[in-house]
This record gives C-alpha cells, structure tokens and sequence, in this order.
C-alpha cells in the first residue's frame, strides 16, 4: 500500500488522506456518509502502522457493499470520557494492575494510558441542600466530605498516570464539559515522523456520550471494560456499520423548541428501528440548527436506540467553536483538515450515499412533551392534561407478592388507602400529597441543560409563575445542574 499520509495544505502538519485510496484503486470514499470516512481514517492509520490487515481497509471503502461474512471494524477512539461513577473503578483497576507489576518486579509505569482519559465528576455530587443561595456550595463542600477516598485517590491518579485529567465537581455535567471544553473536534497527534491530524473521536462510560455528535465529534458510550481497553491502546471492533441518514429541510417555526424536535425524532426513529445502527444528519436543514440544538438531537440518541447520531461539521460548528472560545488556530486547522478529507458540510453538497434515507421536515414540528412513561410516546402540547388525567386514572390494585413484600420489611399490609391523601410534616403549614402530586422539580437531565435557549425558556416560565402569584410548595424538592 503506497503511503497515505501527505502535508496539510496551510500547515505544518500531515494528515491521513482518504482521497489516496482512490488513487491507489482501494476505493473511492467520496460519497461515504462522514461517520464511515471517520471509521475509515481510523482504519486507514492503523493498516499503514501494520496493526490490522489491508483487507478491513478495503471493504470499508467499498461501504455499503456487503463484507465478508464475520468482518469486523477497528475502532480506536482518539481520547476516553469517563464519569466518576464508571470511571473511578477503573481508576482502581489501573492501581491494582500496576501494584501487579510491582510485586512482579516489572515496570509498573507501563500501565499507563496511551491515549488522552478525562474524568469528569457529576454523578455523585447530591442535592441535600436546595431552594437557598447557598446550596451550590453546600452541595460541593458534603460531597468532599462524603468522598473524601475517592478524592485522596483520583489525586494520585493525577500525578501518576500520563495523559489522565480529573474535572472537579461543580464543573457541570460531563456531557456539557465535553462539549464546551474538552472537544476539539480534531487533535494532533505525534509519532516518529512527526505531528498529524486526526479526527476528535471517543468513547465514553455513559449512554449519553453521544451528546458530542452534535459537534461533529463520533463517540458512544461503552461499558468501563471496553473503555480501559481502549485506553491501554486496545480497539473495540464493530461489525460492519448500518448507517441511516436523516435528511432535514426548512426550520423550526417560532415556539418550536430543540425539546419538541428531538421528541418527535425519537417517536419516528423507533418506529423505523435504529438499534445498533448509526444515524446521521443531512440537509440544508441543518444550517438552521445550532450546535446547543443539533446536541440536544444528539443526547437522546440512546433513547432512540442508535449506536451514534452524528452531525457534520460545518459553519454553525465553527460559529461554536469560536463562541465557546477555542483558539483561533484550532478552528482554522479544523476547518482545513474537514475540507481536506470531504468532511464539512455544505447546503449544496451531494447526499452521501446511506443504507437508508428518512425525511424530516423541521417546520412540521410542534411543541410537545415526553409520554407519562416513555420519551417516545411524545404528547402534543394541547394533549397534556388528558394524557395526565389518563395515566393517574387507573387505580391498580397491587399484587400479592408486592404486598407481602411491603408486610415483610416493615409497612402496614392495608394498602387499601394507598391514594389517600398523606401529609407532609416538613413545614406549617401542613401541605397534602396525594397520588400525582409534583414532589421533585429539577432540571439535571443532561438533555434539557444542553440547550441554553431551552434553560432560559424555563427561568422565564418560572419568572412568568412567580409574577403571578404561584409558589413552590414546601413538599417540593427543587434543584437545577446544568
């Protein structure tokens, strides 16, 4: 195989070009849907350093033609996201690996991660004190307290292993850290020839990593196993990727959020059945979509059931980048390389070819909000109060297992007046709780935080609330943690 790597035109940095595998009559990428040229330029860099066979390559560019029975594709991402809860057991696992080469007279230095790991804390930070100025402090101060190992450890970590960095709690949830900060979209690696670009790509120890797709980054969440593998340089083999476009058209009309959007995607992609598959974002569309929109789309993915749901980088992108305040030269080399391999999107660029095509017609959406049990039974705005009624109309006798249950560790087995009205002794004066009463209200899902138009579209209607008279009431827990 004639070498694929050559200057980036402007700089002084090389790169992997896929345009050479039409060259050396491998195959023509050109028309591939980005997720599959980001794939192949993994693959492409791992055949020319000899770790895998020039056959991956082949049947990879030659995408959507069917490979051979049993091929596989090497996936090794570029950097690893691990959230406390995950990734501190894999902190551990590290330690007690290397405590393994020690008492083995090895180098226990060896273990060490070969690719960029960043930890961020959000999971295990609670909300024990609310509703007051100082509750984000609070918060942070007992979870210090609580943790006080877990941080006694991860400070070793960090002066132990290269290439390991820990985001302190109150930072934010890892998904908006990764989008804001700790994305670049690609990054510069080094070997022996030199510095080279490649595409920013990950994998991450929650379901919801796939929220940096928005930025035209590719990653998923994997369990914490497959996460260390890959950062001791081991790759996560796929099989042979299906790959749905969804082609979108117009803009969302005025009252139209990214929340009422990314509702009726789910409801339509699994209806249409995408698990295990990749979704990808096409259209002029898109240019109506911002970045904080396009990762809210993005975040849902693993309620819709996909492996990734990527948007192409293009001008909103970049707009992002610089708004968010990277560095000027990291957006131009972003800009550059994107062109350079047929991965920036443009309004009249040629569709990519998919396994699959769905239209989506942005100014169809309508404002609605999740079913009572599951995000895709989506419910139109005017349709809420029946559908709550609905699904607190029922009166389900429990079962006999559940009771005996309830008997067995202590609760009165009379559940007869189970939606009776309860009272609630935290505050005078006294408030009733009954079956359908709001007892928690908290904006910490990483999907409603990821959109800045949708957190000031709630302070309003709160603002709105208050203005009118309306108080929140003592049984009510609040919190926000964006």
């Amino acid at each position: 195989m004639v070498d694929a790597r050559q200057n980036l035109s402007g700089s002084e940095l090389s790169y992997y070009a896929l345009e050479k595998l039409a060259r050396d009559g491998i195959g023509d990428a050109s028309r591939l849907p980005i997720t599959v040229k980001i794939l192949l330029e993994g693959v492409l860099r791992q055949a020319q350093a000899g770790h895998v066979d020039e056959g991956n390559l082949r049947a990879l560019t030659r995408w959507p033609e069917p490979a051979a029975a049993g091929a596989e594709v090497p996936y090794l991402p570029s950097r690893i996201l691990l959230q406390d809860f995950t990734g501190v057991p894999a902190v551990v696992d590290l330690a007690a690996m290397r405590s393994a080469m020690q008492r083995a007279g090895k180098d226990a230095g060896r273990i060490d991660p070969m690719i960029q790991v960043d930890l961020v804390i959000d999971h295990s930070v609670q909300v024990d004190a609310f509703g007051t100025l100082g509750a984000y402090a609070r918060n942070i101060e007992r979870e210090y307290a609580r943790n006080g190992e877990r941080y006694a450890l991860l400070r070793w970590a960090q002066q132990a292993f290269h290439n390991f960095t820990v985001v302190p709690p109150g930072m934010g949830i890892c998904h908006q850290v990764n989008l804001e900060r700790l994305s670049r979209v690609v990054r510069v690696m080094k070997d022996a020839k030199g510095s080279y670009v490649v595409p920013d790509t990950l994998l991450g120890t929650d379901s919801h990593t796939t929220m940096v797709n928005g930025l035209g980054v590719l990653g998923w969440g994997v369990g914490g196993i497959e996460a260390e593998a890959a950062l001791l340089g081991q790759p996560t083999y796929l099989p042979t990727p299906v790959v749905i476009g969804v082609r979108m058209t117009g803009a969302l009309r005025p009252g139209a959020t990214a929340t009422d959007l990314v509702l009726t995607l789910t409801e339509m992609l699994r209806k249409h059945g995408v698990v295990n598959k990749f979704v990808e974002f096409c259209g002029a569309g898109l240019s109506s979509l911002s970045v904080p929109d396009r990762a809210t789309l993005s975040n849902m993915c693993p309620e819709y059931g996909a492996t990734s749901s990527l948007f192409p980088v293009d001008a909103q992108t970049l707009r992002y980048l610089e708004t968010t305040g990277r560095d000027r030269k990291l957006i131009e080399l972003v800009e550059r390389y994107t062109r350079a391999q047929g991965m920036f999107r443009t309004d009249d660029a040629e569709t990519p070819v998919f396994s699959e095509l769905i239209e989506l017609g942005l100014d169809t959406i309508e404002p609605s909000v999740a079913g009572p049990k599951r995000p895709q039974d989506r419910v139109a705005l005017p349709s809420v109060w029946q559908s709550f009624t609905s699904a607190f109309a029922v009166d389900e006798k429990p079962a006999n297992d559940d009771i005996a249950r309830f008997d067995f560790e202590g609760g009165a087995a009379d559940v007869a007046g189970r939606h009776e009205a309860g009272t609630a002794v935290a505050a005078r004066p006294t408030q009733q709780v009954r079956n359908g009463s709001v007892v928690i209200a908290a904006i910490t899902s990483c999907t409603n935080t990821s959109n800045p138009s949708v957190m000031v579209a709630a302070g309003l209607l709160a603002k709105r609330a208050v203005e009118r008279g309306m108080r929140v009431s003592p049984t009510v827990k609040t919190s926000l943690a964006p």
